[in-house]
């Protein structure tokens, strides 16, 4: 199996910086597209920011000059540096990633998701 862990979330102050990071795991044959979504009690998850395994990036335009996305491919690690932080960047975050697993090969890639960091953002 396919397992993503995250790390980084916490209470930071407005205008302030977190850095999140995911590592995948487990029986991997290829990462290809990373991503980070957040989610606000009573909404739907929403996207944050997206990177290719060849480095392309998408970021939401609430995000946009804030937070930058990038990754590890050795490592299959994507992390989320953000930075001037606003109370509405409140939620928890998920890191998703697109695998190609040894176990599944057939399937092709398949989207897996961690359980989620908290990011709270308040004075």
């Amino acid at each position: 199996q396919v397992q993503l862990v995250e790390s980084g979330g916490g209470l930071v102050q407005p205008g302030g910086s977190l850095r999140l990071s995911c590592t995948a795991s487990g029986s991997i044959f290829s990462v290809n597209t990373m991503g980070w979504y957040h989610q606000v009690p009573g909404k739907q998850r929403e996207l944050v920011a997206t990177i290719t395994s060849s480095g392309s990036t998408t970021y939401a335009e609430s995000v946009k000059g804030r937070f930058t996305i990038s990754r590890d491919n050795a490592k299959n690690t994507v992390t989320l540096q953000m930075n001037s932080l606003k109370p509405e960047d409140t939620a928890v975050y998920y890191c998703n990633a697109y695998v190609v697993a040894t176990t599944t090969f057939r399937l092709g890639s398949m989207s897996y998701w961690g359980k989620g960091t908290l990011v709270t953002v308040s004075s």
